[in-house]
């Protein structure tokens, strides 16, 4: 099953410089929880932002550049194709696609279900989600965060599952 998972601001941002424009630790938590244990697919700028590849967790990267290029512990697919063969392989498998904007973009018409945390804020963005037609899919869980003095954005968290 292929999941999305990511956070956007106000205007669909979701990166800025090959990083996140915010600091949001709840978000991070709920990345953590939500992931350890299955796999992420990454594009490899994504990939490269998290600066190793990150534990207890199976780490697929996207890349044309060659399998030496990244640590021995990940591995690499060279397409978007590659990307629907393993899903198809692991289908019983939660399959999370983290980012970037390309394997989002290519990889909709295959998702099962997304994970949004859409955070109340402008930010300064270089990176934007693709559009999503909502209509394909229903909202199946929502919760409001707790904003304080760690996370001082409004946001929420929201699933939605593809219709049949």
């Amino acid at each position: 099953m292929l999941i999305y998972l990511w956070a956007e601001s106000h205007g669909g941002v979701i990166g800025y410089q090959g990083q996140l424009p915010w600091h949001l630790p709840a978000d991070m938590h709920f990345f953590k929880t939500t992931t350890t244990g299955h796999t992420i697919i990454a594009g490899a700028r994504t990939f490269a932002s998290f600066g190793r590849p990150l534990p207890h967790r199976k780490n697929i990267v996207v890349s044309h550049r060659p399998a030496a290029d990244f640590p021995a512990d990940v591995t690499v697919l060279g397409s978007l194709t590659a990307v629907r063969t393993y899903a198809r392989a692991h289908e019983a498998e939660q399959l999370f696609v983290v980012g970037g904007a390309q394997l989002f973009a290519g990889l909709l018409p295959d998702v099962d279900q997304l994970y949004r945390t859409t955070i109340q804020a402008d930010f300064p963005g270089d990176t934007w989600m693709p559009e999503i037609d909502y209509s394909q899919f229903t909202r199946i869980g929502h919760q409001i965060g707790q904003t304080d003095e760690r996370n001082p954005y409004p946001f929420t968290f929201e699933q939605f599952q593809r219709k049949n």
